[in-house]
C-alpha cells in the first residue's frame, strides 16, 4: 500500500500493480518534451490538455455544464468558441476558477478510466495542474520538469506567438514552481546545459524497477 499526503485532504491511498505516475511543471518547462520521450521508450501516456479539450468538444454532460456557466455563446454550431471562452476567463481568476472546478472533474475521471486500460510496468498522466487540482492522491510517483523561469517565459513567447504580459499572467496562475517541485518525488532538469535525454533514460530503467518490485 503507498500513500501520499494530499494538500489539506488527508492521506489518499492506493491498492496498484501498474505504477501510476504523474508529470508535471510549469508552462514552458518542457513536459511535453518529456512526455515524448517516454514515449519513444514505449510507454503510454495521457495528455491532460489535449483530452480536457477533447472532453469540451465530445462530453454531453460537461458541455452543458459549461454551458450553464458560461451561456449558450461558449458553443457556435455544437463547436466550442475558445475565443469567447477565452475571453471570458483571461485575467478573472474566479471565472477562471470556475471553467477550472468544472473541467477538471471529467478529465481527472477520464484519466483515471485510461490508466485502467493501460497494460505496461508504468503509464504517465502528463498534467500542469496536478497539485493545483488537488488529484496528486491519484499517483504512486510524481515527476516535476524543471527550467529557469526566464527560459520557461522565451520558450512559451516562441512556442505559442503571445507577448510576455500574457505569459506572465499564466505563469503567475500556477503554483509557485519552487514548491511545486518541492513537492514532487523526482525532478527532470530541462535548462539546455543538462543533457534531458538521459535523464528521462535514467528515471525509466527506475520506474521500470520499481514497478517489478511491486509485482512480487
Amino acid at each position: 500500500m503507498i500513500k501520499r499526503p494530499g494538500l489539506g485532504s488527508g492521506l489518499f491511498y492506493l491498492h496498484l500493480i501498474m505504477l501510476k505516475v504523474g508529470l508535471t511543471g510549469g508552462i514552458g518547462a518542457g513536459k511535453s518534451t518529456v512526455a515524448h520521450i517516454f514515449e519513444v521508450l514505449g510507454i503510454p501516456v495521457y495528455h491532460a490538455d489535449q483530452e480536457a479539450k477533447r472532453l469540451m468538444q465530445t462530453n454531453p454532460s460537461l458541455i452543458e455544464k459549461i454551458k450553464i456557466a458560461f451561456s449558450e455563446k461558449a458553443y457556435v454550431e455544437g463547436i466550442l468558441d475558445r475565443q469567447y471562452l477565452s475571453s471570458l476567463v483571461f485575467n478573472n481568476k474566479q471565472q477562471l476558477e470556475l471553467l477550472n472546478s468544472i473541467v477538471h472533474p471529467f478529465t481527472i475521471q477520464d484519466g483515471l478510466e485510461w490508466m485502467k486500460k493501460q497494460n505496461s510496468p508504468y503509464a504517465i498522466k502528463e498534467a500542469a495542474l496536478i497539485f493545483e487540482s488537488g488529484s496528486q492522491g491519484e499517483f504512486d510517483v510524481i515527476i516535476g520538469v524543471f527550467a529557469p523561469p526566464a527560459m520557461r517565459i522565451h520558450r512559451t513567447i516562441q512556442r505559442d506567438q503571445v507577448d510576455r504580459e500574457k505569459v506572465m499572467s499564466r505563469m503567475e496562475k500556477q503554483l509557485d514552481e519552487n514548491i511545486k517541485m518541492k513537492l514532487c518525488d523526482h525532478v527532470l532538469i530541462n535548462n539546455e546545459q543538462t543533457m534531458l535525454t538521459p535523464q528521462v533514460i535514467a528515471l525509466h530503467e527506475q520506474l521500470i524497477k520499481l514497478s517489478a518490485e511491486r509485482e512480487n
